[in-house]
């Protein structure tokens, strides 16, 4: 990194790889743990490892990174020239990410601003991204922040899952809510909404849900420029076709990327997730 802003945020933000070294964005990854092994997301766990792991009932955590891992990102931006670090990270409604960052940034060697985006996925990594294309083209360190916080507020993250059991287990969403998903027989379409993951509707079956889903993304999306994202876990040809018909319909398409998520977001929402992102340019 020897831009004048170094951009870093964490692996829930699911970047290509391709996207991430072209853009130099460092990448802080968060840890899954499966039974007593720790595992570092993206290197040290793949999305399969994980899916099958949930299916057979092991026992899996995730936890956030040490405040002295991004202390080290922090000083390797520094020695690498940068004046300024721009850490972007999901939400600090379902992670304790954020609060680490902050922890490293007030004792880094340059300024460091971190970013709550209330997002995670590619909701995070699209600003990200967008921090990143600012820094490239000369902007200084407020107004790569400034881009970041921008494009989260006009960014949107919608999700169908399975079973709502994962994210219960998980803490990520009310036992009363699980129960009633559960009970009801109905299939949930979930959104992040504060930050916070929240049942938007219930659709008695896993068509019709998915259906909705595309119905919700291409209202969200309207006639302006956005790009989107479609996320999914163990669920490949779901998302392809969901892909395939959002570039039908959206008249404003820049871009659609089509990408399984990691371990992290997958242990909290199990296999045959299936999320759509859209993002406003």
């Amino acid at each position: 990194m020897s831009r004048h802003v170094a951009i870093v945020t964490d692996s829930t933000a699911y970047l290509p790889p391709r996207i991430r070294e072209r853009h130099a964005i460092t990448t802080v990854p968060l840890t899954v743990v499966i039974g007593d092994r720790a595992l570092e997301e993206g290197t040290e766990i793949s999305a399969q490892a994980l899916a099958e792991a949930l299916q057979k009932r092991r026992p899996v955590t995730t936890s956030r990174p040490s405040p002295e891992v991004f202390a080290e990102a922090y000083r390797d931006a520094a020695e690498a020239g940068a004046k300024g670090v721009v850490s972007i990270h999901l939400s600090a409604e379902v992670s304790g990410t954020y609060d680490a960052a902050v922890l490293a940034a007030k004792d880094a060697p340059l300024p460091v601003r971190v970013v709550d985006t209330r997002m995670m996925g590619m909701a995070l990594g699209f600003c990200a991204l967008e921090a990143a294309e600012v820094a490239e083209a000369g902007g200084s360190l407020d107004e790569a922040v400034a881009a970041a916080e921008k494009r989260a507020e006009g960014t949107r993250a919608y999700f169908y899952v399975d079973t709502l059991d994962y994210l219960r287990r998980g803490g990520r969403i009310g036992a009363a809510q699980a129960l009633l998903g559960s009970a009801l027989a109905v299939k949930p379409l979930l959104e992040l909404d504060g930050g916070r993951i929240e049942l938007r509707e219930k659709v008695r079956t896993a068509s019709k849900a998915i259906a909705r889903l595309e119905e919700i993304a291409v209202e969200r999306a309207g006639t302006g420029l956005v790009d989107i994202a479609v996320h999914h876990l163990s669920a490949p040809e779901r998302a392809a076709a969901l892909a395939e018909r959002l570039r039908e319909r959206v008249p404003g398409l820049a871009e659609v990327q089509v990408s399984e998520v990691g371990a992290v977001i997958g242990a909290h929402t199990g296999p045959g997730l299936l999320a759509v992102v859209v993002s406003p340019r």
